[in-house]
């Protein structure tokens, strides 16, 4: 073969419209509507379809085009606008404004695998990159100081598309990088920036590209280019793609390469944020920084760098949080145990929930866990069932002390709302709804908005994703060889002005796809009932690897073609955001059917509630916390864990059959005499106005920097000053402190009388402390009491401090505290010390507890 050389070509913008390549190289535009009109009005076919791409629009469309609209008066005065609005967006902005206690130097790195940021740019595979998305998109608008980090893939995640039987296919179309609004990094020689990173048999280079979101820079890894061996560009090549092997190679790049490039680059976070695991490998190579390049000793180096991270976990099933085998760890990180001169035990503890057991696997999660000095469940569900999943790693801690908190997910509001709704919502709400969107007063204002305005509103989204599932069904049907009458008879599925209720997620058997089609008699009588039918729309992928998902989407076909119903349910191939736009804007109902407790979060109804959109959920992830707050959709079942799964699954079946045909059916069909469904359209504003304002990532990002970020920087500043002097010494505390804790004891405790006490009065108790070598000032005792279970075990206790009293002799210290009796009926109280320093991030860091 020849050697080949590459260069790159632009589109050539007229010098009127030369303003539109900024505005497609800042995916601001897509949340501004006027943005999206303006790109759209270039060629709407184009638009459509490449994926509404700016960037490849602009390079695809003719160049008599480009000079037609140079001319045309009424598109520049629509670019004035869009550009002079992104200017100004660009240009505002201050953050301190929000939070004056912000410290100096204050800033945010947030590391993710994938990144859903829009349609066009394919770094996403599902809910986790959403999330990131839309949290990038709300930092944007409120002005955080933050960049984000993740890794940029050849083929990103898959496309499906379903064979004759409805099996799922995959293909995977290569990315073209310079035709995404994407610009590679380079130095002012013009040269790419790339970093090193090694792997144990080789150095890999990485280049950076910049992906600007709003007024925030994400900065995208690729190891797809010639510098590199065949092998080491696969790193790359695929989102969650290869063997276990190419997972840890990935995990590498994204930890200790992002940190490596935000260094090139200049960047020193005060603040590194994992989201998930995939990312935990950057604390190792912080731990390196300082120890190598600042001669910090590792202990010190370990605290410093804890308390500069947070952590999220996404994941509330165990074999859903990476792990890998030691003998791999050991293959990949016996360069960086020498480099810091760290035991390779002492580094596979790190990953561990029990450092000594030696055949325990290394875990992302846990590595997370261990070196971050905040962590975090995304709802408050998934923050027990996270402390219940790594309490392990803090043995003798009651379950709910684990310091694993809750900060729930939400959605950029603005982002996932309709055009048609977002009109309205400016008519009768005002700006609020955007600049103020956690505000539950601006919300409260939907009840100005007239019934039949906002009913004729949803009814023409319903209407659009009625036409836009034809179309893509018709397609499929096309590309599949279908017989020509299937082909026909798919221009009219569904009724525009029938019930829609969708579902659309990955298709997880944990999800339970096939809830509604237990009894599938049953489910075609809702279906198919003359007076009230309803239709459904599904949509959703499953893993490559997962043949139950697969055939959970195959069952959903095979159901339509063997009860015809194609009337009724379609299925629509190839779910992403652009089709999840239109499900959420316009459906009627979302319907969520995960098996409890197993869904973490769960984000999709919080953006089809946005659109006033009703919930019928089980009560899982979100929901839990949503749908207590009014009548704003339904709940499957009470939420009761059951030992059979089984049986769960048929008890909440017949429980989503009874809510169809009992209430929600008629409702929806039970019309005054002007033809609004007055009862439906008040739970609609209902929806609006109970979740807006609480389930969006403005909220949400503003709840991690007041939780984590700000306190974070704070303390992890004052352990670096004067040369990491305060690292220094909380290390040294908690060395003291592991040498002399198996000598820790309770030498006595004692109470006052624990029968008959009277309601409001008070029960003393005074503890009797063997230290060893430490004083009172090491510890804190306390008083842990409350309700017992069955078992005479604290079911969910309350600590209460006991004071210091006095020394008794050598080594031995005395407590005294009261417990106080403020309800009624039989309790329990036990008595403990753990380790207390001032410089701790949250109390049972040091794992260390002993009780009475």
């Amino acid at each position: 073969m020849p050697k080949v050389t590459t260069f790159t070509v632009v589109p050539k913008l007229p010098e009127k419209i030369a303003r539109l390549a900024d505005i497609a190289h800042n995916l601001r535009w897509c949340w501004d509507p006027e943005a999206i009109e303006l790109l759209f009005r270039i060629d709407p076919d184009l638009w459509i379809a490449h994926t509404q791409n700016p960037v490849l629009l602009l390079g695809k469309v003719k160049q008599d085009r480009l000079q037609q609209l140079a001319e045309d008066e009424s598109y520049l005065a629509h670019l004035e606008r869009v550009a002079a609005r992104l200017d100004e967006y660009l240009a505002s902005g201050d953050w301190r404004e929000r939070r004056p206690d912000t410290p100096d130097g204050f800033s945010v790195a947030y590391f993710s695998a994938e990144f859903g940021l829009h349609e066009s740019l394919a770094t996403y595979s599902g809910g986790l990159g959403v999330l990131a998305g839309d949290f990038v998109k709300a930092a944007s608008d409120l002005a955080l100081p933050l960049v984000g980090v993740g890794l940029l893939y050849r083929e990103g995640y898959l496309q499906q598309y379903l064979n004759a039987d409805g099996w799922q296919q995959e293909q995977y179309p290569q990315n073209d990088f310079y035709n995404l609004p994407l610009t590679l990094v380079r130095d002012e020689a013009g040269n790419q920036v790339t970093v090193e990173v090694e792997f144990a048999e080789r150095r890999v280079k990485t280049r950076i590209w910049r992906c600007d979101v709003g007024r925030i820079a994400l900065y995208l890894l690729d190891c797809d280019f010639d510098a590199n061996d065949p092998d080491d560009r696969e790193i790359t090549a695929r989102l969650y793609g290869g063997n276990l092997d190419m997972r840890i190679r990935q995990e590498i790049l994204l930890g200790i390469g992002g940190v490596r490039a935000l260094r090139a680059l200049g960047i020193e976070p005060a603040v590194y944020h994992m989201n998930e695991g995939h990312a935990a490998f950057l604390t190792l190579e912080r731990i390196r920084e300082l120890v190598v390049k600042e001669s910090v000793p590792v202990p010190a180096a370990i605290e410093s760098v804890k308390a500069a991270a947070v952590f999220t976990t996404h994941t509330p099933v165990a074999a859903g949080n990476d792990t890998f085998p030691p003998d791999m760890i050991e293959h990949y990180f016996a360069g960086f145990a020498e480099d810091v001169d760290m035991p390779m035990e002492q580094l596979l503890g790190l990953g561990r929930q029990d450092p000594e057991d030696p055949h325990e696997a290394f875990c992302m999660t846990v590595l997370a866990l261990r070196l971050s000095a905040g962590a975090n469940g995304v709802s408050e569900l998934h923050g027990k069932t996270a402390r219940r999943m790594w309490m392990r790693a803090w043995p003798g801690v009651p379950e709910e002390e684990i310091p694993i908190t809750a900060i729930t997910n939400g959605v950029h509001t603005r982002f996932w709302i309709s055009r048609d709704l977002a009109g309205l919502y400016d008519r009768y709400i005002g700006p609020g709804w955007v600049l103020s969107p956690s505000d539950p007063e601006v919300w409260a204002r939907i009840d100005d908005v007239p019934d039949a305005e906002l009913w004729r509103t949803h009814e023409r989204r319903r209407e659009r994703l009625v036409n836009f599932a034809r179309r893509r069904l018709v397609a499929c049907l096309e590309r599949r060889g279908a017989p020509r009458a299937e082909i026909h008879a798919a221009h009219e599925a569904l009724d525009p002005e029938m019930l829609t209720i969708g579902f659309a997620r990955r298709f997880a058997t944990y999800k339970r796809a096939n809830l509604f089609l237990m009894d599938p008699e049953r489910f075609i009588r809702i279906l198919t009932d003359a007076k009230a039918p309803v239709q459904m729309i599904i949509a959703g992928k499953a893993h490559p690897a997962d043949t139950q998902g697969k055939d959970l989407i195959r069952n959903i076909v095979h159901f339509v073609r063997e009860y015809n119903v194609r009337h009724n349910v379609i299925f629509i191939e190839d779910y992403d955001i652009n089709v999840a736009r239109y499900m959420v804007q316009g459906v009627d109902c979302w319907l969520n059917t995960p098996r409890r407790p197993m869904e973490a979060s769960g984000t999709s109804g919080m953006k089809a509630a946005a659109n006033g959109v009703l919930n019928i959920s089980t009560p899982d992830g979100w929901w839990c916390e949503a749908m207590g707050l009014g009548e704003n959709g339904w709940s499957i079942g009470g939420g009761e864990l059951y030992d059979n799964a089984d049986e769960q699954d048929i008890v909440e079946s017949e429980a989503l059959y009874e809510l169809l045909e009992r209430e929600i059916v008629p409702m929806f069909y039970e019309r005054g005499r002007d033809g609004l469904p007055r009862r439906w359209v008040e739970w609609m504003k209902t929806a609006i106005k109970s979740i807006c304002p609480v389930f969006n990532t403005q909220r949400m990002v503003q709840d991690y920097a007041g939780e984590f970020y700000l306190p974070c920087t704070t303390r992890s500043r004052g352990l670096a000053a004067d040369g990491n002097a305060g690292a220094v010494a909380l290390a040294d505390w908690k060395q003291a402190i592991r040498r002399n804790w198996d000598k820790v004891r309770f030498v006595g405790v004692t109470c006052g009388p624990t029968q008959g006490l009277v309601c409001g009065t008070s029960l003393d108790v005074t503890a009797q402390v063997f230290l060893d070598g430490l004083s009172n000032e090491d510890v804190t005792v306390e008083v842990y009491y409350g309700e017992l279970d069955r078992h005479g075990e604290i079911a969910t206790g309350k600590p209460a401090t006991m004071e210091y009293v006095r020394a008794v002799k050598a080594n031995v210290y005395e407590f005294q505290g009261a417990i106080p009796c403020n309800q009624t009926g039989q309790l329990g109280f036990a008595v403990r010390v753990i380790p207390s320093h001032r410089d701790l991030a949250q109390k049972h860091e040091t794992h260390c507890i002993t009780w009475a």
